[in-house]
């Protein structure tokens, strides 16, 4: 196995060494599929790559000890795991060894990224109902985290790796008598692989220091960024669940002015048994607080279900709480023993004795507010205890806030996205017209950013009779309202100035003036306000010159000949500033079909010219936006560099248009590894074969 370059960590949850080795530290990696099979593939490849290092004489491969790589393998094989199960693209596994540096002890670094970057990294146990054909379930970033010195998760363009760090040496030995790291670590790994019901659930302690400013640390790089509310409702149920509780609910209400009554987002419990049950009380009634919203806990009864004696979550045999560390008969401590006094160590009252009548836990509920405004509740619950503690109530309460930021962010932007895609719809032809005697379509694919795109087409006859049929093909810099105004005027212009039977070239000049008309009103609109408003210190300026609003268009227009005419169509067409028309003959030749010209919007008296040709039977006329060309592959290189987008049409040569276009398509988004990150649309314009 050939030693690579590493790979330089961007951001982590913990920050990572800078990745300059020496020469002489080695690294391997492979690429695995994104199937079943990759778990067991990594664990392999996991163990040669140690075997074959163990056998070179560098530093650190000496090192490399059995119980290095056992976690080795088993960090690996959770890691491809997580990403198989929950990004689902190929995966790309690197291993890589350290040499001491700066105080640090050597170690192997295990790194696994994947090509789905806006999938959020799961931390929490992959069960069946999860696993999706797999034939083994991980125990999620818990267990990484228990063998790991150290373990992050690093973003880049078109790419999330999760990357954990093992040390060589020093991990098993005990420098501090009565620490017994080892011994801890080997306690924690247990406990997570246990089965559920076993595992440690949370210590109230540890949320009095550091602890509760690292969760709520953890708590905000996660929401933050997240675009839609019930994730982001699903997302903090898993952070609350079981840290901080062994249940908790997200109530939503409407937004808009119409507002509506508030909706069960979210419901999570720590026994996956009792979900149901636990949604099936909470949907008896939503929660009522109190007005004005405020941000502090309130108590509200523990959910009960109807027709059922006992309580959500308590115990089989009727007692609060059970076995799980919650208090038990007679008033128990959490930690198993009696206060004095009736109060436990911590300051908790003893549980009550757990009847069915009596209550199974506690429950409170937050207000989720911003700037004064309600936008759900959060509810959440203990079982067996009589109060939560009063560094629980804080935490939550902060970690409220938090919730309700991001959801509020992410209301923000939807109402962004439905506005954008409802200009959209309005700025594009509702459907194009048919070319007697020529085959048409188009491929338009906005951006995934949910702001309204500066690409823009059409195909239309020139007027009710006319034998001319017309079509365009338009980018307008920019994306958002800036770009959508520019598109809600360039369209309709054409087609107005092509019902006048201007020609081709006078249109793009009439076009090119009436934007630059329109910047230079807008310019002096913005002078005479501000000269309207006097002259205030340090008052908003005129604009020293007209901003102009310029795009790139290729315009055209066909005129269908009759069979004695030779068929097909005869086209007339400029390009201003636009990627080239590429014209594909039966013979598989592809040549530009029009000459460049200067963007419109940009300088007053162009004079624009135009090129007339003969769409034959059987040529086909291809027209794309900067999205085809200037595609990106993972190296930087554009789709269109060496005449890409030229070849691939070549090879569409004897293909209908529908076809052309879909292919033309596929080529675009197998280019790059990267979702499209800009607006892709395409026009196929081809002349049927005429029949004998």
């Amino acid at each position: 196995m050939a030693s690579l370059p590493t790979q330089r960590a961007i951001t982590g949850e913990v920050p990572p060494q800078p990745h300059h080795p020496p020469p002489g530290q080695s690294g391997t990696r492979t690429s695995l599929p994104g199937n079943p099979l990759a778990p067991s593939a990594a664990r392999r490849f996991v163990r040669a790559a140690l075997a074959d290092w163990t056998g070179l004489a560098l530093p650190a491969a000496a090192a490399i000890s059995d119980r290095v790589a056992h976690d080795a393998v088993l960090v690996a094989g959770e890691l491809v795991t997580n990403a198989v199960v929950h990004a689902g693209t190929t995966v790309e596994l690197l291993l890589r060894l350290e040499d001491p540096a700066d105080g640090r002890p050597a170690a192997l670094v295990i790194e696994v990224s994947d090509h789905h970057p806006t999938r959020t990294v799961r931390h929490e146990h992959v069960g069946p109902e999860d696993a999706d054909g797999l034939d083994e379930y991980g125990r999620g970033l818990q267990l990484v985290a228990a063998l790991a010195e150290c373990w992050g998760i690093t973003y880049r363009p078109g790419l999330k790796t999760v990357w954990a760090r093992l040390p060589l040496d020093g991990w098993d030995t005990c420098p501090v008598p009565g620490t017994e790291p080892a011994l801890r670590r080997g306690l924690r790994a247990a406990e997570i692989l246990a089965p559920a019901p076993h595992r440690v659930v949370r210590d109230d302690h540890e949320w009095a220091g550091r602890g509760a400013l690292s969760f709520l640390a953890e708590a905000s790089d996660l929401l933050a960024g997240q675009l839609d509310e019930d994730f982001v409702a699903a997302l903090a149920g898993q952070l609350l669940v079981p840290r901080l509780a062994d249940w908790c609910a997200f109530w939503l209400e409407g937004d808009g002015p119409e507002g509506g009554g508030p909706r069960l987002a979210r419901v999570w419990h720590a026994d996956e048994s009792a979900l149901e049950t636990l949604r099936t009380a909470l949907e008896k009634e939503p929660p009522r607080m109190p007005e004005p919203p405020s941000t502090g806990p309130v108590p509200i009864p523990w959910p009960v279900p109807e027709g059922r004696g006992g309580t959500v979550g308590s115990a089989p045999d009727g007692i609060a709480g059970g076995t799980d560390g919650g208090a038990g008969a007679g008033g128990t401590c959490p930690d198993g023993g009696a206060g004095a006094g009736g109060t436990c160590p911590d300051g908790e009252a003893p549980a009550a004795d757990g009847s069915p009548e009596g209550a199974a836990g506690t429950a409170l509920a937050y207000r989720l507010v911003v700037a004064g405004h309600g936008l759900g509740t959060l509810m959440l619950g203990r079982r067996g205890r009589a109060r939560f503690p009063d560094t629980v109530t804080t935490l939550v309460e902060d970690f409220a806030r938090r919730v309700a930021l991001a959801v509020g962010a992410a209301r923000r932007y939807t109402r962004q996205v439905t506005i954008s895609r409802i200009l959209q719809r309005g700025l594009l032809p509702s459907q194009v017209a048919q070319i007697p005697g020529v085959e048409s379509r188009v491929v338009y694919e906005p951006s995934d950013d949910g702001l309204a795109g500066g690409d823009f087409y059409d195909v239309f006859q020139a007027g009710p009779g006319a034998r001319r049929w017309c079509f365009m093909l338009g980018d307008v810099q920019g994306s958002g309202p800036e770009a959508a105004v520019v598109t809600g005027l360039a369209r309709p212009w054409l087609r107005l100035l092509a019902r006048e039977d201007h020609k081709v070239g006078q249109v793009l000049d009439r076009l090119n003036r009436l934007l630059l008309d329109d910047a230079t009103e807008a310019a002096e609109a913005a002078a005479s306000m501000v000269a309207a408003a006097g002259d205030l210190p340090g008052g908003p300026q005129p604009p020293a010159q007209p901003q102009s609003r310029f795009l790139s268009l290729l315009y055209g227009e066909l005129v269908p000949l009759a069979p004695e005419e030779g068929g097909g169509a005869r086209c007339t067409l400029a390009s201003a500033g636009h990627p080239l028309p590429l014209l594909l003959r039966p013979d598989g030749s592809v040549t530009p079909a029009a000459a460049p010209q200067v963007l419109l919007g940009v300088v007053d008296d162009v004079g624009y010219e135009s090129h007339t040709f003969h769409l034959a039977p059987g040529d086909t006329l291809l027209c794309v936006t900067d999205g085809v060309t200037e595609r990106r592959s993972r190296t930087g290189r554009m789709f269109d560099d060496g005449d890409g987008l030229a070849e691939a049409l070549a090879a569409c040569a004897g293909l209908p248009a529908r076809e052309v276009a879909e292919r033309i398509k596929r080529a675009v988004h197998a280019f790059g590894e990267t979702p499209v990150c800009d607006d892709l649309a395409l026009l196929v314009l081809q002349a049927r074969q005429v029949r004998p």
